[in-house]
């Protein structure tokens, strides 16, 4: 069977401008100066993990670069939530997902909720 190229989809190709945030670069910057801003409780610990929690207590985020059962499950950052209804659950992500795309996960979390 032939298709008339006017039928087929177009090849979308990425703009040539720099992705570079695609990669992680190991920092916690973007997810602790989002909750920064909008004022979660934060406890920095003196191994190097932080510990916030939303103002209505019902979303826990760790960046836990220092923990060695967080080590264990090769994770570096853990959010908790208790939801109004139903279970509460946990997301957690590993050394390798860039905290860019952590930040973007909680900024959908917290304008959705």
């Amino acid at each position: 069977m032939n298709a008339c190229s006017t039928l087929l989809p177009a090849i979308v190709r990425p703009a040539g401008e720099n992705r570079g945030w695609l990669s992680s670069d190991h920092s916690a910057t973007p997810v602790l100066g989002l909750l920064d801003s909008l004022g979660w409780a934060r406890v920095d610990t003196p191994e190097a993990n932080v510990h916030t929690t939303s103002p209505d207590g019902r979303v826990y985020i760790g960046w836990l670069p220092e923990d060695p059962a967080a080590w264990g499950r090769k994770i570096v950052w853990q959010v908790r939530v208790q939801p109004d209804e139903g279970a509460p659950w946990t997301q957690e992500f590993g050394l390798d997902t860039p905290a860019e795309a952590v930040a973007g996960f909680i900024a959908t979390l917290i304008a959705h909720r």
